[in-house]
């Protein structure tokens, strides 16, 4: 249900709502918030909440350090984890400095901007969401230590699985908070799990990711184990990825094509924001992550799969993100790349239908690569007229500086 104003004044008033907390993101797309009481929700309606953005990582100095949280109504979603008593709920907020301009770092803004972009050009784009993470066991102090909370492999089941019943908490508890959940399994690695979403419009899709990460990591917490969403958190296993599947209308086959052919042209420079940290570059190349830019049907080796779907499910899956990267910052670009690929007809190079893990060099050869490593990645970005066209220099040099 999406809120107005008026019925989230009354939402406090009828469910014993003492504490409302305005959410937002840092550059990183870590989430922050602050919490004010009732009294003060209909000024932060009409005013803003006013926060110190010096402390915030990229927000800026000292210098102007004012700016204001304004939070948006229809993201209102109840915290089933705190007491039903006194009860806690969320919004998303806006970010603008004291005279109203919009703050050029908020990145939750940047994919609004994306998407009315992308509506006056005739199209609308959906997203699902796959994220993947490792439970590992907390030590007697309550620190997470390096030991996996199972040695369960691909899709098994209790009792080798361990995270059952956390996946089974976290799945009803989104569910209470209005996330739909598609589904969710243990993935290959050893105490490593996935849950996957229904597709939804960009924004609501990112503001889910970001809740998500926070579910999963209060519940597992709650049943002694610590949630490492990072992209390679173990050595020799299987890394974590964020497949992000994305969809277009009108889903005619050349809006389609265009979409992937505008990713495939533009995933180099977009690859510092989709794989974010050095480690990112561990993960990729190896166990079902990809490193060569190509595509093909229903194959996991390259960097675009198109899954066995037909129509309002037909979308295609880029593989390389993981879960560090800033969702609105991924969904952005990803926007943007499929509407240069749309508008100027870029055309679908041949599909790679065959494994490219098992395949030799001189067959590999004839493909592009993902940057090796984070500083190959700012690079590119850095150099490039697309990343220049659709990111802040601020936070581009925040990235990449």
């Amino acid at each position: 249900m999406k809120y107005s104003k008026e019925e989230v004044l009354q939402y406090v008033q009828e469910e014993d709502v003492k504490f409302i907390r305005l959410a937002f993101c840092d550059v990183f797309g870590k989430q922050k918030n602050i919490s004010i009481m009732p009294d003060e929700l209909p000024r932060a309606f009409e005013y803003g909440i006013a926060f110190d953005a010096s402390a915030v990582a990229g927000f800026g100095d000292e210098a102007k350090s004012d700016l204001l949280l304004h939070p948006e109504p229809e993201t209102l979603m109840p915290l089933p984890w705190r007491p039903e008593h006194g009860r806690v709920i969320q919004m998303f907020s806006k970010i603008t400095r004291p005279d109203g301009t919009p703050f050029e770092c908020d990145t939750r803004q940047l994919l609004k901007d994306a998407v009315d972009k992308a509506a006056k050009a005739g199209y609308e784009f959906t997203f699902g969401a796959e994220q993947e993470f490792y439970l590992f066991r907390l030590d007697e102090d309550g620190n997470p230590t390096n030991i996996p909370c199972d040695k369960a492999s691909y899709m098994d089941i209790a009792p080798e699985d361990h995270g059952e019943n956390v996946r089974r908490e976290i799945c009803l508890t989104l569910e209470q908070m209005g996330i739909r959940p598609e589904s969710s399994h243990h993935e290959q690695g050893p105490g490593q799990n996935e849950i996957d979403f229904r597709y939804s419009a960009p924004l609501t899709a990112a503001d889910h990711v970001m809740m998500f990460q926070r579910v999963v990591k209060t519940v597992a917490f709650r049943n002694g184990f610590f949630a490492d969403f990072s992209p390679k958190p173990l050595e020799h296993e299987p890394g974590n990825g964020f497949h992000i599947n994305m969809s277009v209308r009108p889903t005619d086959q050349k809006a389609f094509d265009g979409m992937i052919g505008g990713i495939l042209k533009n995933v180099k420079p977009m690859t510092a924001f989709l794989n974010p940290s050095r480690g990112s570059y561990q993960r990729l190349g190896s166990n079902k992550a990809p490193e060569y830019i190509t595509w093909s049907k229903e194959n996991r080796s390259p960097l675009v799969r198109i899954p066995a779907a037909v129509g309002e499910y037909k979308r295609a899956e880029l593989r390389s993100p993981d879960p560090l990267a800033n969702p609105y910052l991924a969904f952005t670009l990803m926007i943007y790349a499929a509407l240069d690929g749309i508008e100027n007809n870029i055309v679908l190079p041949e599909p790679a239908d065959f494994n490219l893990y098992k395949s030799d060099h001189v067959m590999l050869s004839r493909y592009d690569k993902l940057p090796s490593s984070f500083e190959e990645a700012c690079k590119v970005a850095s150099a490039s007229k697309f990343v220049q066209d659709h990111i802040p220099n601020k936070i581009l040099s925040i990235y990449c500086g």
